[in-house]
């Protein structure tokens, strides 16, 4: 069984999702992905939600009433959308754990913080043993995002966050009951209805 979670700290989706992964990833083995998003809507051709005005205020809006539901703290950044290149390289020099992902998150998302300058990132990188500014520009960190950006092309991946299971995407916060429910039953995506589904015409009604 291969399980890879795709995600880009650019997304309060990926936020909101990651401690359910988190919890997942103790019970099964999960390798964690970061990506740049950007990349995904530029291969798709693909508007971001926050380039749409109204998606954009739905978006936000939805974020913040998930939060509150959940009783998860939420704070935006200072600019959303920032670029997210410098939280990327940091998650990937300080080894992708998930105690490095927690806390870039948690910075961003949780303290609204911003990632986006070398000065803006400096704290948080010290606090994850990264005092080398250096190593957020090596070559082996920008060669470890490009090729999880590969890998995420290669798996049809689309979007962020998106936990792939055996080559099916899930992709979204609000995917993770059904993630989980195939993970539990590997035959779900096996009957002749979610066969149909991957392979319905485009353009055909269903009669």
């Amino acid at each position: 069984m291969a399980t890879h979670w795709y995600f880009d700290f650019i997304s309060p989706f990926a936020y909101l999702a990651w401690p359910r992964v988190r919890a997942l990833a103790a019970r099964h083995a999960i390798e964690l992905r970061p990506i740049m998003f950007a990349g995904l809507l530029g291969h798709h051709g693909h508007k971001g939600p926050a380039e749409i005005p109204s998606k954009r205020t739905f978006t936000y809006r939805h974020v913040l009433w998930q939060a509150k539901q959940r009783g998860v703290p939420l704070a935006f950044p200072p600019a959303h959308p920032f670029n997210p290149l410098l939280a990327l390289r940091l998650c990937v020099a300080a080894g992708a754990t998930p105690e490095a992902i927690t806390a870039i998150f948690d910075w961003i998302w949780a303290q609204g913080r911003a990632v986006d300058s070398p000065e803006a990132i400096a704290p948080l990188a010290a606090a994850l043993g990264v005092t080398d500014p250096a190593a957020l520009s090596s070559p082996a960190v920008k060669e470890t995002l490009r090729a999880n950006y590969d890998a995420a092309l290669a798996a049809g991946v689309f979007g962020v966050p998106s936990l792939v299971v055996d080559g099916e995407i899930f992709w979204g916060e609000d995917s993770m009951d059904f993630a989980e429910a195939f993970l539990a039953d590997r035959t779900l995506l096996s009957t002749k209805e979610m066969q149909d589904a991957a392979t319905w015409p485009v353009g055909a009604s269903r009669t």
